[in-house]
């Protein structure tokens, strides 16, 4: 068991299944079971995932002023470790589109988030005993990143919605974070090229690049590898939603309990191989006795 501090975004998600991506117009589609409504976020996944595998979560977010007797957060945020702040003028929210080949069209409003300042204080205080922290490169976490490499904390960063344009926005967030992680999205380039190219301009221990249906492709500073690994199966796919959040949170769990990259990497492609067989970007986590279990299954014993 490992103890870390997760903030980012939580919002509310609306899952739609369409036929294909671009979406033909039509008035009206009605298709039974296509549509799925739930809590979701880069962070608030991140949160489910970590502490179905045991470990203790500091949880830092915001949501709108009007939700706190909302159906979703009285029975989500009632933890002693939960600090989810009412300070937005109304809770972000995001529709994602998917198709059967995997492809995804995501709408995203995030609200007033980018002009408002989480509690820094509180985070100050919270964060003291963690192994690791984890953020999201949201506008408010600048300032929580700096307090986390203050702290002499390991900082784990999670690229969302990465662009190469927009690498100039996010620069300060690549200098402190000793591990990234990025979606291969909107790369250019190879894998590999991209991969080299950061852990030559920065100083990270670890960079893992999600590659979707290729798997990913991971940079370990002190074993000197830059290596690519397919994707495992366990589950049918139901929706791939939420599955690079259910990676890094296993990878970052299995690291920072072993300091073991690859039995890390390897933990870390099941649990969200497992993960995509359910309906909701925050369904579906194993917990680590499953995981053990699977990884025998997978990868053998020993290895």
């Amino acid at each position: 068991m490992a103890s870390f501090a997760v903030a980012g975004i939580v919002q509310v998600e609306t899952i739609v299944k369409v036929d294909e991506i671009p979406v033909k117009y039509s008035p009206v589609i009605n298709k039974p079971n296509t549509i799925f409504t739930n809590v979701g976020g880069d962070a608030y996944n991140e949160r489910v995932a970590l502490k179905a595998l045991g470990d203790e979560v500091e949880f830092f977010s915001m949501i709108g002023k009007h939700d706190v007797k909302g159906i979703f957060w009285d029975e989500e945020f009632m933890g002693d470790h939960d600090y989810v702040l009412p300070v937005l003028e109304a809770t972000p929210t995001a529709v994602i589109l998917y198709d059967n080949q995997r492809r995804q069209q995501i709408f995203e409003d995030i609200k007033d988030m980018r002009n408002v300042e989480f509690n820094l204080e509180l985070f100050k205080e919270k964060i003291k005993d963690v192994d690791c922290v984890i953020l999201a490169n949201a506008n408010f976490c600048r300032p929580l990143a700096q307090a986390a490499k203050e702290a002499g904390k390991l900082l784990a960063i999670n690229f969302r919605g990465f662009t190469e344009e927009k690498m100039q926005f996010n620069e300060d967030y690549f200098s402190m974070a000793d591990i990234i992680y990025v979606s291969d999205d909107n790369i250019v380039g190879s894998a590999d090229e991209f991969v080299r190219k950061l852990a030559d301009t920065y100083k990270a221990k670890m960079i893992v690049l999600g590659q979707g249906a290729k798997g990913l492709t991971i940079f370990s500073r002190k074993d000197d590898l830059l290596a690519h690994y397919n994707p495992v199966k366990t589950n049918e796919i139901v929706n791939t939603s939420g599955a690079g959040n259910s990676l890094f949170s296993c990878f970052l769990h299995c690291y920072v309990t072993t300091g073991d990259a690859v039995h890390a990497i390897k933990n870390a492609l099941l649990f969200a191989s497992y993960k995509i067989g359910y309906m909701g970007t925050s369904n579906g986590f194993l917990t680590e006795d499953e995981l053990e279990h699977w990884y025998r299954l997978i990868w053998g014993p020993g290895k």
